[in-house]
């Protein structure tokens, strides 16, 4: 991942927030005929894992070998940023559009597992984590045993030991304050569902850096 170093995403809690807010991921891997597939999955992110499950038809899981290299590319908040939104605009002009977004890449070894009970865990973690802000959350528990069973059997587990982790958050660090508040105005405004999403994550970013604009 390039990362200019006013977007790099360098706390490693904020990273794994935003990994856990997002909660998928595309998994990536090399296919027998050389090319690359990738599968969105659920994910959870435990110490040095990260715990997913997909489809026992995806073919995707049958051409790995134990520890194939992998990555998994979770995607935050993503937002068109118009150059009209920036004060130097009306001071000379050299301003060109943009995209403001945030990403975590997360690169290792992939393994697969059957395991039923490995899986019920996998599947309780994952149910856990997006239904716990909920006011009546809904537990695997509440689906009668043998269903829950049944279920498993139509999906492997995939854990993925993390190597290595990079992070950007692209959020006009870069710009002058003017600029940047004119962005984040004008995000409020759009209708694309991620823009105020985007216009939050600037308000906590702020400026870091003067200079050119960050090449995408």
């Amino acid at each position: 991942m390039y990362v200019p170093v006013f977007n790099a995403l360098d706390d490693a809690d904020e990273v794994r927030a935003l990994v856990a807010a997002v909660g998928t991921a595309q998994v990536v891997t090399v296919g027998a005929d050389g090319y690359p597939v990738a599968t969105l999955l659920p994910v959870v992110w435990d110490g040095d894992r990260l715990l997913g499950h997909m489809a026992r038809a995806n073919p995707q899981w049958r051409d790995l070998p134990d520890d194939a290299p992998a990555l998994a590319v979770v995607s935050g908040p993503q937002a068109y940023v118009s150059p009209s939104w920036y004060a130097s605009k009306a001071e000379h002009g050299r301003v060109v559009p943009t995209w403001n977004y945030s990403a975590v890449h997360l690169t290792g070894r992939l393994r697969v597992h059957e395991d039923v009970e490995e899986l019920h865990r996998l599947v309780t973690a994952l149910t856990e984590q997006h239904e716990r802000d909920r006011a009546q959350p809904w537990a695997v528990t509440d689906a009668p045993a043998d269903f829950v069973r049944r279920q498993l059997r139509a999906v492997v587990g995939v854990e993925l030991r993390v190597e290595r982790v990079e992070a950007k958050a692209k959020l006009s660090q870069n710009r002058s304050p003017q600029d940047h508040a004119g962005v984040v105005a004008g995000l409020a405004d759009e209708r694309h569902a991620d823009a105020p999403a985007v216009a939050d994550a600037m308000r906590r970013t702020g400026v870091r850096q003067r200079g050119p604009s960050a090449a995408r």
